[in-house]
Parts: structure tokens; sequence; C-alpha cells
């Protein structure tokens, strides 16, 4: 259920087109922390911004889950 809400957190933020300021270098890093083989290369800043939102909005067991989901949607 806290994954589902998180995924839906997290395609509202993609629909929405939030825009963010984004520390490239710093949120590639976190990405990968939980994601370590994903290619965030082609990313958009709304995607970073959406994977982080979804990070910072998980509980710890879940941020993996969150991150991985979203490169297997894509």
């Amino acid at each position: 259920m806290k994954t589902l809400i998180a995924m839906t957190a997290l395609a509202a933020t993609i629909a929405t087109g939030a825009t963010a300021m984004v520390d490239s270098a710093t949120d590639v890093a976190e990405i990968q922390r939980y994601a370590p083989n994903a290619d965030v290369s082609a990313l958009t800043d709304t995607e970073i911004a959406s994977l982080l939102n979804g990070i910072y909005s998980a509980e710890d067991g879940e941020k993996g889950h969150v991150v991985r989901s979203f490169f297997l949607q894509k």
C-alpha cells in the first residue's frame, strides 16, 4: 500500500510538470544510492525532482523500491 501511495505521488509530480533547481551531481548520487546500475544520464530535471520527491517521502525500506520502479516503467 505504501508503495502504491509513493508511486501515485511520483506520477502526480511527473504529470504536473513540476520543476526544481537540481544540483545534478548530488541528486544523481542520491538516486544511484538506491539504484546503482540505473542509467541517469538521460533524465530530465523534472524526472530527477520526481525521483528525489519519492526518495524523500518514502519510508526507509521503500526508497529503493520507489526508485527501481521508476526505471522499470521508463
